[in-house]
């Protein structure tokens, strides 16, 4: 198990779809290996060929106070942005290792992408019956917890 890079507790690592994710129970925060991010928009039914042109994008972004849990490195805070110019502030292994993902940034990230290619029923499906707790508790607009 590893800690979660925002309160530092063990998160819990469980199988969705397929794609191998942790999670921490505390925060609600989810970390994604690399390539997991795209496999989950995939399986959405979202073509990953925006999100990982975003992705590739994204250049190196500023350093966190957070760490990998994987390597113990400092994340880099970066915007992942759509082609439209929306964005939501992800956090990254400079070594690659994979994303981290405060509670609800999941489904804003692949969804800035579903918009895009007219696949948001699928991801809110795939959410619905999937992520339930990152649905139910994504922030509004004003970035408060529904």
């Amino acid at each position: 198990m590893n800690d979660c890079p925002v309160c530092r507790r063990s998160m819990v690592t469980f199988e969705l779809e397929g794609v191998e994710i942790d999670r921490c129970i505390s925060c609600k925060g989810t970390w994604l290996d690399a390539g997991e991010l795209e496999e989950i928009a995939f399986r959405a039914g979202v073509p990953p060929s925006e999100l990982h042109r975003a992705l590739e994008e994204a250049g190196k972004g500023t350093s966190s106070t957070r760490r990998c849990p994987r390597c113990g490195r400092k994340l880099r805070e970066f915007p992942l942005r759509s082609a439209s110019g929306e964005e939501v502030l992800l956090d990254k292994c400079p070594k690659g290792h994979g994303l981290w993902f405060d509670q609800g940034e999941i489904y804003r990230a692949v969804s800035l992408f579903a918009g895009e290619e007219g696949h948001q029923g699928s991801v809110a499906r795939f959410f619905s019956d999937l992520l339930k707790s990152e649905i139910q508790n994504r922030p509004n607009e004003k970035g408060e917890s529904q």
